[in-house]
């Protein structure tokens, strides 16, 4: 029990350090006049390599050797994750007119949840077996 207490800590732990790469790209992005789509695109992809890194070996303590099949499980669930907050930050804009920094965090925290169980149960669960 202990150990999953921790996992879930420090997820939360690396999820902060991705959220700020995230934020950070993305205003940096947004305030030079990208598109908010393209920008949560290219900030979300910069909090993606920054999370498989330090969750790999830091949060789910991976101890078999990296594979292209676990990095393409990884990819997946990131795209179902950044999918998910592509759709919430759009439909909290342009629907519900919500002020972006608010519509960023709904949707930060919709993917935050996609990631965790996914790679929790599917991308990292057999390189801690």
């Amino acid at each position: 029990m202990w150990n999953e207490k921790m996992m879930l800590v420090r997820f939360a732990v690396v999820g902060i350090g991705n959220t700020l790469v995230d934020f950070v790209v993305f205003f940096f992005l947004a305030s030079i006049g990208v598109p908010y789509v393209f920008s949560q695109v290219c900030s979300y992809s910069a909090g993606m390599m920054n999370s498989y890194v330090w969750n790999r070996t830091w949060t789910f303590q991976v101890r078999k050797k990296a594979s292209v099949q676990e990095f393409l499980q990884f990819v997946f669930i990131n795209l179902v994750s950044l999918s998910t907050t592509i759709v919430l930050l759009y439909l909290l804009r342009q629907s519900a007119g919500m002020p972006l920094f608010s519509s960023k965090a709904v949707a930060t925290v919709a993917g935050m949840a996609v990631n965790f169980a996914g790679s929790r149960f599917w991308v990292f669960e057999r390189g801690r077996r």
